[in-house]
């Protein structure tokens, strides 16, 4: 068995003497493990960072096994994850969701939706929304999407301003305005085409993300929210906290 495929670094972990077992998101096999020979070397190391896009090629005798991992460079982030403890905290965040998914299972858009964020995710203006973003992709792909192209009380597609915890479906204004104190408030950059963030946007959606990640995905598995995107938050607010 072979085949190579784009992947990104999620996680690598020390096997024997010098090897290492690389965890990979690829783009059209799902998340994957495989196992690098010389992986726990000086010289592969700047590789195998996690953040880091690499052309994989896998071979295994069966399709079950673990197999093996030849890897080449592509895109290398080691440096920005570094030099930006919002991005580091965000990508661990991230890679931590994504073993929500069945290894193997492919997942195309979300492979694409990760690369382009870790693209840009040291700029802190945009980081928030971006993460956002990505939970609001996850939610889709773990089939929790939010539905926020109508209102669920009039079918209307314009002014929709809020959504409900219960159902996340996006409710306009109107509708909605006698319940504000129980809706999430819903930015209008997380809709197709939508308005660019103004000050109190990026939060509203993480809270809005945050909550369905809660109480849809993670505590029916007796999980919580990560302590990384906990800091990640913290480190966002004071890097584009005023001053």
């Amino acid at each position: 068995m072979e085949w190579t495929d784009e992947g990104i670094v999620l996680g690598v972990r020390r096997h024997g003497e010098g090897n290492a077992i690389v965890e990979l998101l690829t783009r059209l096999r799902g998340r994957h493990l495989g196992m690098v020979r010389g992986g726990a070397s000086r010289r592969q190391a700047p590789l195998l960072q996690p953040g880091n896009t690499v052309s994989a090629t896998w071979r295994a005798r069966l399709d079950e096994h673990m197999g093996n991992y030849a890897l080449e460079p592509a895109v290398v982030r080691t440096e920005v994850l570094m030099r930006a403890p919002h991005a580091a905290f965000g990508f661990t965040h991230m890679a931590q969701m994504l073993h929500l998914l069945p290894e193997r299972d492919p997942h195309e858009g979300l492979f694409l939706t990760l690369g382009a964020i870790l693209d840009a995710f040291e700029d802190r203006e945009s980081a928030g929304r971006l993460l956002a973003r990505f939970e609001l992709a996850l939610l889709a792909e773990l089939g929790f999407g939010l539905e926020l192209e109508t209102c669920a009380a009039t079918g209307r597609r314009e002014d929709l301003v809020y959504v409900s915890p219960k159902s996340g479906r996006a409710v306009c204004g109107e509708a909605g305005a006698p319940y504000a104190d129980r809706l999430f408030a819903l930015p209008g950059f997380l809709l197709d085409g939508g308005a660019p963030p103004v000050p109190g946007d990026v939060e509203d959606a993480l809270r809005l993300t945050g909550h369905f990640l809660l109480t849809r995905v993670l505590e029916p598995r007796g999980l919580g929210l990560s302590d990384a995107r906990a800091a990640f938050v913290s480190s966002w607010r004071r890097s584009t906290a005023p001053g």
